[in-house]
């Protein structure tokens, strides 16, 4: 394979990847061709953002894996972003993720996900960096998935002063859980009324 072609599949993947970064057997076996085509592409893109004062991103290798990253030149630029107004607004699904976990906490990712219906990793991560979550442990069995809860940042981001000072959750969804039980238990005594007769 062409190595400009190589290192654009590389590319490509490694953005979408994200921060979970990937291996240089997955990329391997992804685009199969050999690892040391592969390690040789890794070299020769991370030369290329390395010495190009026009790419504000770089390559790195960590603990086996492969990512790309912000250039610690560009730290002033990135900390303008975070601290301008326009960019603390969150989207829809950090703010459901940021609710579930602020009435269920500690929780699992997959016990979110399993609530939402949908993956939570990119919200999380997004919550985590805006430190309006945090680790708050590992649960128990096999796997001991992280369980998160919310910061004192997320205190003071919405203005409270515990966890006790958050508004309660409507009573609609009880009184919808229990009309949908006396519903039931209607229909479940007027069967047994009439199989009794």
């Amino acid at each position: 394979m062409n190595s400009e072609i190589l290192m654009s599949k590389i590319e490509a993947l490694l953005f979408v990847i994200g921060d979970e970064g990937i291996s240089v057997k997955q990329l391997s076996q992804l685009l199969d061709v050999d690892s040391m085509e592969i390690e040789a592409a890794l070299s020769e893109l991370k030369t290329n953002y390395e010495e190009s004062n026009v790419r504000g991103i770089t390559l790195k290798n960590l603990a086996g894996t492969y990512q790309l990253t912000t250039k610690s030149e560009m730290a002033d630029t990135i900390k303008k972003l975070v601290e301008n107004p326009t960019s603390n607004v969150l989207s829809t699904a950090a703010l459901e993720v940021l609710a579930i976990i602020a009435y269920k906490q500690p929780i699992t990712r997959v016990e979110i996900e399993d609530l939402r219906g949908v993956k939570s990793d990119r919200p999380i991560q997004t919550l985590v960096s805006r430190a309006l979550i945090q680790e708050v442990g590992r649960a128990e069995g096999t796997g001991r998935a992280i369980l998160y809860g919310t910061t004192k940042e997320f205190l003071n981001y919405f203005g409270l002063e515990t966890l006790k000072d958050l508004p309660p959750l409507p009573d609609e969804m009880l009184k919808d859980d229990e009309q949908e039980t006396d519903l039931f238990m209607t229909k479940f005594q007027e069967t047994f009324s009439k199989e009794g007769k």
